[in-house]
């Protein structure tokens, strides 16, 4: 049984570091997606609650509002500045909110629902203060200018809290109904787990909706300190987005009705576009409504909803390369190309739509209708995924683009919080120009991990420059990471593997390295006497800037005559990921799979953990 026991355990360890076997293997998605939704927890703004898993942020923008006697304590920052600007907030709800809807037992199998509706009812409790009248909307406090001239974190912030809204006389229907559509969407993800809660999202929803529709008029034309951030090319889309959004929230045909009305006037059967975005919801629309077509539930609007489906299946069909030369552009390592500035934000929305539309066609057995042929929904999915490995690692540079995860990373991520020591290790404040001098400009990687942003990513050859001064490509956003709940639970329940993750943030990098010459070290004392042997050792190293970091192998021998079970490790001083045994209740303590619970005399099994500095410190803490 010595070979079975070292057979199971080394199939573990195949599928979780891609040593061999299937490509679809090679990323540990639960792991991608957990630090996804640790992003959201970073970016919080307000009074952080005690749960809080990122601990080097702390609270602050405790008076937003105060000075025009409205509470908007809350929401996120969306970036790595500190405005909460309304417009990308409200879509990254609502992206989330997809998610949790669209991926629900996918999310819920990753034992990552509570935070996946934490990070949501973050946003909408935001929004709900930030909506006390019918038609009255705060879309934003702080201002982008003073605000991008400080470089302080947000404990510290010295810069104006000046708070914007929208109204009657100051409309804004992208923002009001781009709202409408998080809140919907929210009551949606929210009905299975909080009715009362729902209901509450649902009635804001509908206001904001009216107010959107009623008051028409660009966000920025009232918010004119948002166009140089955040410019909108217009409502029409927001307001179909809104509407589709409350039909399905809802079942009221009256929204049905309206994109079906305003189809033409609106442009949702007219735009054919190849973009997916915080500012273009074309394609979000179109897909919604495909969903609601392939569902059978389109009646007497069936050939309106077949115009749309239409122009979902041009969108899919120009990111598939497969829509008679009208396609997205791609990068040469596969990477969907849209905008120079922050790019992965357009492909993390592309990937969602298309593994959402997949889940469309499987379920009403049909195909994408391409100009250059018929795609089967799989393959639809398979290009998601590929966008999705991309963004992980699997690229011309090796290099994942989700921080904090993988063995190389971005180390100098354009994100004033990041990279200023945190306020519990540093704590007086930092100045305004202060952070420039100190810390904006040394060439150290980041004190803190901004664990799960998704950075703006490579340029146009797959070419990325780690610079904190490079804010197209290092610096990460809401809009950007939050489309990656849903794609990266759908490819955990697809391909993801048995390996532990861990649920906290990563340690930085230790600066002390390793003695390699011998390549092994003895098991630690605490082990002496037992009837194990603990073999470690390194089994590859690499460099990411100062740092070496290490794979650590440690072998588990049975070296008694008598089977052993139910072993428990203590593994101490872990900075990095461990994969091979499952994490127990207790800390810092685990225990072989739950297929490999026995250790015949003579097998062995093995788990590997990698991270930067010291190895950490194993031991045995029972068995029987």
């Amino acid at each position: 049984m010595k070979n079975l026991n070292i057979s199971l355990c080394m199939l573990l360890l195949i599928a979780v570091l891609g040593l061999g076997g299937s490509e679809s293997s090679g990323f540990n998605y639960g792991d991608a997606l957990d630090k996804s939704l640790m992003f959201f927890e970073a970016q919080r703004s307000g009074k952080l609650p005690v749960e809080q898993r990122v601990k080097w942020r702390g609270d602050s923008g405790l008076q937003d509002g105060l000075q025009q006697g409205v509470d908007l304590v809350g929401g996120y920052y969306d970036a790595g500045d500190h405005v909460k600007f309304g417009m990308p907030m409200a879509y990254s709800v609502t992206m989330l909110a997809w998610g949790v809807i669209e991926f629900c037992k996918e999310i819920t199998d990753s034992n990552q629902m509570g935070h996946a509706l934490w990070a949501i009812k973050w946003g909408t409790d935001y929004f709900i203060k930030a909506h006390p009248q019918p038609n009255v909307l705060w879309g934003q406090v702080g201002d982008g200018a003073s605000d991008h001239y400080c470089w302080e974190r947000a404990e510290d912030m010295t810069t104006s809290r000046q708070a914007y809204k929208v109204d009657e006389e100051h409309p804004g229907s992208d923002l009001a109904g781009e709202t409408a559509a998080a809140l919907a969407a929210a009551a949606i993800a929210f009905r299975p787990y909080n009715s009362s809660y729902s209901n509450l999202l649902l009635a804001h929803a509908k206001q904001l909706f009216t107010f959107a529709d009623r008051f028409r008029g660009l966000y920025d034309a009232s918010i004119s300190s948002a166009q140089q951030f955040y410019a909108s090319s217009g409502y029409s889309d927001e307001l179909l987005w809104g509407a589709t959004w409350l039909h399905l929230a809802t079942g009221d045909e009256y929204y049905l009705k309206y994109v079906v009305d305003n189809a033409v006037y609106m442009g949702g059967t007219g735009w054919a576009v190849k973009e997916f975005s915080w500012d273009n919801k074309y394609a979000g629309v179109q897909t919604l409504l495909s969903k609601v077509l392939l569902e059978g539930k389109a009646g007497p609007y069936t050939a309106t909803l077949k115009q749309y489906q239409a122009k979902a299946d041009y969108f899919a069909c120009a990111c598939l390369q497969k829509n008679d030369g009208y396609n997205v552009q791609k990068t040469p390592g596969g990477l969907l190309y849209v905008h120079e500035w922050n790019n992965m934000q357009y492909v993390s929305s592309a990937a969602f739509l298309l593994a959402v539309y997949s889940n469309y066609l499987s379920a009403s057995k049909a195909q994408l209708n391409c100009p250059d042929g018929q795609i089967q929904p799989q393959e639809v999915l398979n290009f998601a995924k590929a966008q999705a490995d991309y963004i992980l690692g699997k690229n011309p540079a090796d290099m994942s683009y989700l921080v904090g995860y993988g063995q190389k990373y971005p180390l100098h991520v354009h994100h004033r919080g990041a990279s200023i020591a945190s306020i519990f290790a540093l704590n007086y404040e930092v100045g305004c120009t202060q952070g420039f001098e100190a810390w904006y400009n040394r060439p150290e990687p980041n004190p803190n991990v901004i664990c799960g942003g998704l950075v703006g990513g490579p340029n146009n050859n797959d070419e990325f420059s780690d610079d904190r001064s490079n804010y197209e490509q290092t610096e990460p956003t809401m809009s950007g990471v939050a489309p990656l709940v849903g794609i990266f639970a759908k490819l955990q329940s697809l391909y993801g593997n048995t390996g532990y993750y861990h649920h906290n943030e990563p340690s930085l990098p230790q600066k002390k390295t390793l003695s390699t010459k011998t390549g092994k070290v003895v098991a630690p004392k605490a082990s002496e006497g037992a009837p194990v042997e603990l073999v470690h050792s390194i089994s590859s190293s690499w460099t990411v800037g100062d740092t070496t970091y290490y794979r650590h192998k440690v072998i588990i021998k049975n070296t008694s005559s008598k089977p052993i079970s139910d072993l428990k490790l203590v593994v101490e001083d872990l900075s990095g990921s461990l994969w091979g045994l499952s994490p127990t209740e207790e800390k810092n303590t685990y225990e072989l799979p739950q297929w490999d619970k026995v250790l015949n005399p003579g097998s062995e099994c093995i788990f590997v953990y990698v991270q930067g500095g010291p190895q950490a410190k194993v031991s045995i803490k029972s068995f029987h």
